[in-house]
């Protein structure tokens, strides 16, 4: 069985974790703080101080973390470890300049571009979808890796250079966090309007306006339940990401509005719940 080195069990990383565990692969985990990643010892993962550590001897290296400079730091750790013919799956979500960092961090290790669609429950379902850009050389050595953590795997390009995989991870990105936000400042007019969220949620439902991540979204408001599926966090982290892929050469007004909202929900103290708290953007100080 492919040895697996993962990097990074917050809250996507430990239920793919668990679920290559589930699978038979072997599986060496480390986390900055490594009491997030000692839980994964339970099913059977071995838990290393150091990412070389974890790194040494494995045939393939995950890497799911937070950012760049987080992925970075580590990744170049892991790589000294790696045998040559090892393989840097990298499933964060990074942006163009951070994938142009971790292959120069990879110093010559085959570098597969791989983020994944998806937030805690499908992680822990095992449902996440992979997008995938990489040599076809490895591909049959990824697979049953990507067959364990996601329900299906969409192979965009043959080159981690060009990040085929990143760019559209970040235009899907883009479109999650305009619903999520649309769902918030739609709930906070109802609020406002003296109008039932519920009422809303019934008026769309089964129209060509309907969405199931609206309804997901709107429920975590009306029972005002922010346990993170997704941190805000983090989806400001991405939202930064849109807005720097995009350059000069598209205009993305309401991406830009987007970014607004979530460091104003930062500022108040939303950012480790979960991104819809972004509704909280809605009212006037």
């Amino acid at each position: 069985m492919t040895t697996v080195a993962f990097l990074g069990t917050g809250t996507m990383g430990t239920p793919m974790a668990r679920n290559l565990l589930a699978a038979g692969f072997p599986v060496r985990v480390w986390n900055r703080t490594l009491a997030k990643a000692e839980p994964l010892s339970a099913d059977g993962a071995t838990v290393a101080e150091t990412p070389a550590q974890a790194a040494e001897g494995a045939d393939v290296l995950i890497t799911m973390l937070l950012n760049t400079a987080a992925t970075v730091e580590a990744g170049r750790a892991a790589v000294a470890a790696l045998p040559p013919d090892a393989v840097w799956v990298q499933m964060g979500t990074l942006g163009l300049a951070g994938m142009s960092e971790v292959r120069a961090a990879a110093d010559g290790v085959t570098v597969v571009d791989a983020p994944v669609l998806g937030t805690k429950l499908p992680a822990e379902q095992g449902e996440l979808v992979v997008l995938a850009a990489g040599p076809p050389e490895v591909r049959d050595r990824v697979q049953p890796l990507f067959d364990a953590v996601g329900k299906r795997t969409l192979w965009l390009g043959e080159d981690a250079a060009a990040a085929t995989a990143t760019r559209l991870k970040l235009v899907v990105n883009n479109w999650i966090l305009i619903i999520t936000n649309a769902v918030g400042e739609s709930a906070a007019l109802a609020g406002e309007l003296g109008v039932d969220t519920a009422d809303f949620l019934a008026a769309i439902k089964g129209t060509a306006t309907d969405c199931p991540y609206a309804h997901v979204k709107a429920a975590a408001i009306i029972n005002g339940d922010f346990t993170p599926s997704f941190p805000l966090r983090g989806a400001s982290k991405d939202a930064e990401l849109i807005i720097e892929a995009a350059g000069d050469s598209v205009r993305l007004d309401l991406a830009e509005a987007v970014r607004e909202r979530f460091r104003r929900a930062l500022a108040t103290g939303h950012g480790d719940e979960d991104m819809v708290a972004a509704y909280f953007s809605s009212f006037l100080a």
